[in-house]
């Protein structure tokens, strides 16, 4: 520390040394609040804090706490059996189409001996038993007749026909309507199909799928048995149907057209067969 001479000129040697210790200090002083305002001393002074009370964690609790998120993902296995089941059903519904055609010169003449035809045929179906809303109209139309001469066409008259479809519940009335149609003089009957109602077609369906479910049931008991599994609850049911149950055609067999005084019809003998229902059922099994 370099001394004023001038300034302390004229005090006593220990005045002097007291003064030359008390700017010592300060300058000790003035060092420290420097060091302790520096950006150096802040970042040395946070390692330090944190190493410390790391340090200190270690000695008393064992280590340092750690936030840590942890997801796990939980794969579950299924032990899936399928098993199959079949039923057999006698068709309980019928559809036979009976028509007529006539040609006249006048189209009015032949509109007139369609209709009246049908209508009559149509009342002979409702005496028989057959509801009204089981007979439909499935076709009806109108077409000349046309004559080629020379080239050139002329109308020589007109072909009217008309077609319904008749769905038999009581399959003794088919007999019975082919002989009332020939008498009438339809000359169009045929498309003969056998089908299954809406809660036949149910009923056959729950029954295979019973029998899929029973037999899915005995094989996976079976097969985890035999692995070492031991199997938990259903978890999910799937189902494939096979079947067909749309109506199937079997046509009427005739002698000779129908519609005239020597035509002779053989009536068929009635055999709706059967139809079949396959259902295949998955059952999958939790696994414990």
């Amino acid at each position: 520390m370099v001394v004023n001479i001038d300034i302390v000129r004229g005090i006593s040697k220990e005045d002097f040394m007291t003064e030359i210790k008390i700017s010592k200090k300060e300058e000790k002083q003035l060092f420290f609040k420097a060091l302790l305002g520096s950006p150096f001393f802040t970042i040395v002074a946070s390692v330090l804090t944190t190493f410390l009370v790391g340090m200190v964690f270690a000695k008393v609790g064992g280590g340092v706490p750690i936030s840590v998120t942890q997801t796990t993902t939980e794969t579950k296995s299924t032990f899936d059996v399928e098993g199959v089941g079949e039923a057999v059903a006698i068709p309980d519904e019928a559809t036979l189409s009976f028509g007529v055609e006539e040609t006249a010169s006048k189209v009015e003449v032949a509109t007139s001996k369609v209709n009246e035809t049908m209508n009559s045929f149509q009342e002979k179906l409702n005496d028989l038993g057959v509801d009204k809303k089981d007979i439909q109209t499935s076709s009806y139309s109108v077409f000349p007749d046309y004559d080629y001469l020379q080239g050139r066409s002329t109308v020589n008259g007109y072909r009217v026909s008309s077609r319904v479809e008749v769905a038999f519940k009581d399959f003794e009335m088919i007999n019975q309507a082919i002989g009332e149609a020939s008498n009438l003089g339809l000359n169009q009957v045929g498309q003969l199909s056998f089908g299954l109602s809406d809660e036949a077609e149910e009923e056959v369906l729950s029954e295979a799928r019973e029998k899929a479910v029973e037999s899915a049931k005995s094989k996976a008991k079976e097969l985890a048995k035999l692995a070492g599994i031991n199997l938990g609850k259903v978890i999910n049911v799937t189902e494939q149907r096979q079947g067909n149950f749309e109506p199937r055609p079997m046509y009427a067999v005739m002698d000779k057209a129908v519609g005239g005084e020597d035509e002779v019809m053989s009536q068929p003998q009635v055999q709706p067969g059967s139809e079949k229902a396959r259902v295949t059922v998955t059952l999958s099994y939790a696994t414990e």
